[in-house]
């Protein structure tokens, strides 16, 4: 290996055989990123799902466009590979209807019908992916959503799941814009403020601006081990006598010299600080001379060099580093003003998963659990332990209802099989939709919605892995700075070192990994193998995320790039990890 100890591996998308022999005639039915293969039937025959599709020559030409993407979509997921061609479904069916009347946990009702409409409504795209009324939308006049008059309890009866609109006729939101949702849906609500003490603000985002508590330095201290003179010399001096730091103010005669510490506070009256190694003291006469000129303040730490008190130190939505600490600590702070971590709950959906051993039996072992409580956390947030589910409608309707967390991360379940029953339970509970599906590969049904105008915010995350990374790193990561406070992160482009193939109309985030730039040359990202939704390898050897328009990239071509919470690039976090 040589650079970056990378090259030379088959981790690198070289890119040549891309579609070269592969069978694509399969497609991929998704439950939200757990797939199972099945040919897909020409128009006008039965398709695996058992319905009719359609004979009329406009719709028959419409499937053949959607299945020839669908095969650019799979060949995609094959750069690097030729053993699977993952794909994603395109249609949404009907779910069935979760909850139970008048249900009750820990003595708490849960929650009821959310507010239509409101924030973020106009963020929706394109009609409603259920039938109106809808509790994603405004209700119609009459409709059972509209006939609780304003400030009426929550009803504990779930809302009946309209029947969802065929999946064409939602337009998933442009990945750039579905960001900007995100990262305001963040920073809507009031922003809570508490004091922490130093010790425990480490990682936190600061709700208020950094003053001066008091002058730094708060006197004139020595900034050499030395002697500390007043007037002319040579200078006459006590032998034994000396200032350390700490210690009481002292005044110095005309003509004499003391000892003096660096960090000590300069008695009133000194004239300098003559650096031990420039000074010759004659113990004899008890006399120092200089074997350099003085000049006067030399070595002196002014009262008020780095700041006076009131002055602002450092802005607000900092985030809390060791040096931030030490800072506070400096300039008279004992505890900090701070915005709270979100609290994030992490709900895996999913009867397929494992928590331990060996896959076996059409069994798969979780990864999505170990991996983004972590991930979170580097975040900013403060995550409770992951709860598996399974495909349980109304074990996922009760968590989401009784949840106390500021966001909760589900997994999986956000398409239209049989057992995704994200989208039926949150418009059960009347939640408001932000975001219906983004125009990126991989993770292209990841959502955004709002359980009450005050929150909590759910992410539906797909199952695939590393679909679940780009619905982290599309709505997750933006949700969480708005909230935290923190910062959005700044974007860069940095150049790609091979081309990468794109989507034919969506953005497409591919792991890179960046490499030093050779004689004087500017650094580049190299796009890396093992980058099809359901793969980790990939982003396991990634420091991030290239987002390549639709269309793709040449060899050469600035992308804009999304760092991984673990590149040196990331605002510090506590232990990053931890």
């Amino acid at each position: 290996m040589t650079g970056d100890g990378l090259s030379g591996s088959d981790l690198f998308d070289g890119g040549d055989d891309l579609f070269g022999g592969d069978d694509l005639s399969g497609r991929d039915v998704s439950r939200g990123g757990n797939s199972a293969i099945g040919p897909t039937g020409p128009a006008g025959t039965t398709s695996p799902t058992g319905t009719t599709g359609p004979t009329d020559p406009e719709s028959a030409e419409a499937r053949a466009a959607e299945a020839e993407e669908l095969a650019v979509e799979q060949a995609l997921a094959l750069v690097g590979t030729r053993s699977q061609a993952p794909g994603h479904d395109r249609t949404r069916a009907t779910g069935p209807t979760p909850g139970r009347s008048g249900d009750q946990v820990n003595g708490r009702a849960p929650r009821g019908q959310a507010p239509t409409g409101g924030a973020g409504a106009t963020d929706e795209p394109g009609p409603s992916p259920y039938a109106v009324p809808s509790p994603y939308t405004e209700s119609a006049p009459g409709s059972p959503a509209s006939a609780a008059a304003p400030g009426s309890p929550p009803t504990h009866e779930p809302a009946s799941v309209p029947a969802p609109a065929p999946r064409s006729s939602v337009v998933d939101l442009p990945w750039e814009r579905a960001r900007a949702v995100a990262a305001r849906a963040g920073r809507g609500g009031p922003r809570a403020v508490v004091r922490l003490a130093l010790d425990r603000a480490l990682g936190h985002v600061l709700a208020e601006p950094l003053a001066a508590l008091t002058d730094l330095p708060p006197f004139d201290t020595s900034a050499m081990d030395g002697w500390a003179v007043a007037g002319p010399g040579p200078w006459t001096y006590d032998e034994g006598a000396g200032l350390l730091a700490g210690g009481q103010d002292a005044r110095l005669p005309d003509g004499t010299a003391v000892r003096i510490a660096t960090g000590a506070r300069t008695p009133a009256d000194t004239t300098a600080v003559i650096r031990s190694e420039h000074a010759h003291a004659d113990a004899a006469r008890r006399l120092l001379s200089t074997r350099r000129p003085v000049v006067t303040g030399q070595d002196i730490r002014p009262r008020g060099q780095e700041c006076r008190t009131g002055d602002q130190l450092v802005p607000a939505g900092t985030v809390v580093t060791p040096a931030v600490l030490g800072l506070a600590a400096a300039a008279g702070y004992d505890a900090l003003p701070a915005v709270p971590r979100p609290r994030v709950d992490v709900l895996v959906l999913g009867d397929e998963l494992l928590a331990s051993g060996l896959p076996h039996d059409g069994l798969i072992r979780d990864a999505l659990g170990p991996m983004l409580a972590p991930w979170l956390r580097a975040l900013g947030a403060e995550v409770s332990a992951p709860r598996r589910l399974g495909d349980d409608a109304e074990a996922l309707r009760t968590a989401l209802a009784f949840s106390d967390a500021d966001v909760i991360i589900t997994t999986g379940g956000t398409a239209s099989g049989p057992v995704d029953h994200v989208h039926p339970v949150l418009a059960a509970l009347g939640a408001e939709l932000l975001v219906h599906g983004v125009a990126v590969r991989p993770g292209h049904p990841m959502l955004l919605a709002r359980l009450s105008p005050d929150g909590p915010h759910v992410v539906g995350l797909p199952g695939n892995p590393l679909a679940a990374v780009s619905g982290l790193l599309t709505l997750a990561e933006p949700l969480l700075a708005g909230l935290a406070g923190r910062p959005a992160q700044d974007a860069y482009r940095a150049l790609v070192h091979a081309d990468v193939p794109g989507h034919p109309h969506d953005t497409r985030l591919v792991p890179v990994v960046h490499r030093a730039g050779r004689a004087g040359g500017r650094d580049q990202v190299a796009p890396l193998r093992y980058n099809g939704p359901a793969m980790l390898r990939g982003i396991a050897a990634a420091d991030g995320l290239a987002v390549v328009p639709a269309g793709g990239v040449r060899s050469g071509t600035e992308v804009e790039i999304l760092d991984l919470p673990w590149a040196p690039a990331t605002p510090w976090t506590e232990g990053c990890f931890t």
